[in-house]
């Protein structure tokens, strides 16, 4: 790595924080020498049934019950034996029985199986939760859970694996297991076999919470609420340590929510489906610490709850329930109860409301309502406003609404590390449709080639220069030289926003939304040879309409430069609005070589 480089990286790793680096590397290095807590842990064994059958189940009756996997939200994966096969990849049709090592002997991009994201997927036990609502009425349903359970324990003996590796995938089975209990029965006591499987999870999270912590990220959240939920679940039965761990989750829930959610509901993940994974997690662990009647959390930690909520509903559409697929996008979609589609987000922003607000985002009956029926929630009489242009400058974002469309503007507010150059990238939505698109995430591992392309700058809608990324890529999950905003304002009808990057090229973008067209206008300055705007169209038949214009014949998109501009060039580019799932989607783009103000009008009937 050339000195520039090892400069670039040093300074964003001073930017991480002291305390969260010094937390990684004391993890690594623990793990590396064999010094670690979590390496000297002893398992209870499993015995006996986990869930009672419900009062009211019935041997033999057909239910709807899930009998299939799903794998990030598209992919359906019909179980035809008694229990799925937990070490599958169904996107390859291989299936290898991982070596039952311990968990830290196993990397986490070189299963057999290929991204271990596939292995862990089934073993979140997101399916527990049609299966327990089911077995209310169905015995077949209850059978089938326990069988898969039982299933799942035996093939994964505890800390031997790769389902033992990460603390967030064991806080994600916890936390499941929770909904599942009082789906199934409204009760909390749970069964020995039921004790001894949370203890030995909760054994695996406590030690590495520091590693999680250290994130600044999601898995500090989810390990955090593991522990209050499995801790307060195991008090309850007399479990020793079981205060301590319930304190530990407490504790560091009020330290999480309050560091990594700004005043303004900005998650520190800068991504919408990362927002609603810790928003169900927030979700999950009230509904638990109301039904136990535990003590509320703070005032701050509920305002901060709250918060969130907005940002996740001011930026979604309420007619699709779909938004701008801003930020990584790795195909979590937790605490889904009837499997609603994978890009509505209605149904978290609904239980959110309910929990801290006291009222529903939606009126009526839909999907969204799904999760508070079925746990037994009551639906409020008040409903809020509906979503309206609202700014959140903690983490980067002007949202701006009139009548049916939608603009979003993505402006550069790292406290935390970015994951994509997605600076000054514009959304447009009319209705449930987007206009202009972001291309998504696609997979963490599916060569450097498709993360850096899905990651890069010619995936936004925006302006790259020189043919390079506006931040270098310094690690798979690290970018150099953090953008700055300058020039930053916001009104209901408009906002704008700057940045010149670490190499002197500027960038100044204002955006106006009115009900039948979105005028974008750049500046752009200081850069060596050239800049290319790209617009990332909605698919359908696009033409030529003039050197600088294309349509398809019901929307039209104009560029216009005050300065020597080449003329639009209409290609293809790629999305994925759904983990390892890509399309190819249209893009215009256009070419300039010095300094200009550009309009783009974006226009509709």
């Amino acid at each position: 790595m050339p000195n520039s480089g090892r400069i670039a990286k040093l300074r964003t790793v001073a930017k991480l924080g002291a305390h969260s680096v010094l937390r990684v590397a004391a993890y690594r290095i623990g793990l590396k020498t064999g010094l670690h807590p979590v390496q000297r842990l002893k398992a209870r064994p499993i015995d006996g049934k986990f869930f009672a059958p419900a009062a009211n189940s019935q041997a033999g009756a057909t239910g709807e019950a899930a009998r299939s996997l799903h794998y990030f939200g598209w992919r359906e994966v019909p179980v035809t034996g008694q229990a799925p096969d937990w070490f599958a990849n169904p996107f390859t049709g291989a299936t290898a029985q991982p070596a039952m090592r311990p968990w830290w002997t196993i990397p986490d991009f070189a299963e057999a199986t290929g991204d271990i994201k596939i292995l862990w997927e089934p073993s979140r036990f997101q399916w527990c939760l049609d299966l327990a609502l089911a077995a209310r009425t169905d015995g077949d349903a209850a059978e089938t859970l326990e069988r898969w359970l039982q299933d799942w324990h035996a093939k994964n003996p505890a800390y031997q694996g790769p389902n033992w590796k990460c603390g967030q995938e064991a806080s994600l089975r916890v936390m499941h297991l929770a909904m599942a209990t009082l789906l199934i029965s409204g009760g909390t006591e749970p069964s020995p076999a039921l004790r001894a499987s949370l203890f030995n999870h909760l054994q695996r999270i406590a030690p590495t919470m520091g590693y999680a912590v250290g994130q600044d990220n999601n898995h500090g959240t989810s390990e955090a609420a593991a522990l209050f939920i499995g801790g307060s679940w195991l008090a309850q039965a007399g479990v020793a340590e079981a205060n301590r761990w319930q304190r530990m989750g407490r504790r560091w829930l009020e330290n999480r929510v309050s560091r990594l959610i700004a005043p303004d509901g900005s998650f520190s993940q800068y991504s919408l489906n990362y927002h609603r994974m810790v928003l169900d997690t927030l979700c999950m662990v009230e509904i638990w610490r109301g039904r136990l009647g535990l003590p509320e959390f703070s005032a701050a930690y509920l305002a901060r709850a709250r918060a969130a909520t907005r940002w996740l509903r001011e930026m979604i559409d309420p007619a699709s329930g779909d938004g701008p697929n801003v930020g990584a996008n790795d195909g979590a979609h937790i605490f889904d109860i009837g499997r609603t589609p994978y890009r509505d987000f209605r149904p978290t922003v609904q239980t959110a409301a309910i929990l801290f607000e006291n009222a529903r985002a939606y009126p009526g009956d839909g999907a969204w309502n799904r999760r508070a029926e079925a746990l037994r929630l009551a639906l409020p009489d008040t409903v809020l406003a509906p979503a309206a242009s609202a700014q959140f400058d903690d983490g980067g974002f002007s949202v701006v609404r009139s009548g049916a469309a939608m603009a979003m503007l993505r402006y550069p507010r790292f406290r935390y590390r970015p994951s994509q150059c997605d600076a000054l990238h514009v959304d447009l939505w009319l209705g449930g449709d987007n206009l202009l698109g972001d291309a998504g995430t696609y997979s963490y591992n599916s060569g450097e080639e498709w993360l850096a392309y899905f990651g890069g700058t010619a995936s936004h809608n925006t302006i790259q220069f020189d043919g390079r990324d506006q931040m270098p890529r310094i690690g798979r999950f690290l970018l150099g030289e953090w953008l700055k905003s300058d020039d930053v304002a916001f009104d209901p009808d408009g906002a704008q926003a700057g940045y010149t990057d670490g190499q002197g090229a500027s960038h100044k973008r204002s955006i106006a939304l009115h009900a039948d067209r979105l005028v974008v206008t750049d500046t752009i300055s200081g850069f060596a040879g050239s800049a290319v705007l790209r617009w990332r169209l909605r698919k359908g038949e696009w033409r030529s309409d003039g050197p600088h214009g294309v349509t398809d014949g019901a929307h039209r998109l104009t560029v216009a430069a005050d300065a020597a501009a080449g003329p639009l060039a209409l290609g293809a580019g790629w999305r994925s609005l759904l983990y390892l799932n890509k399309e190819e989607t249209p893009v215009v783009s256009c070419e300039l070589t010095g300094p200009a103000v550009i309009t783009t009008i974006y226009s509709w009937a």
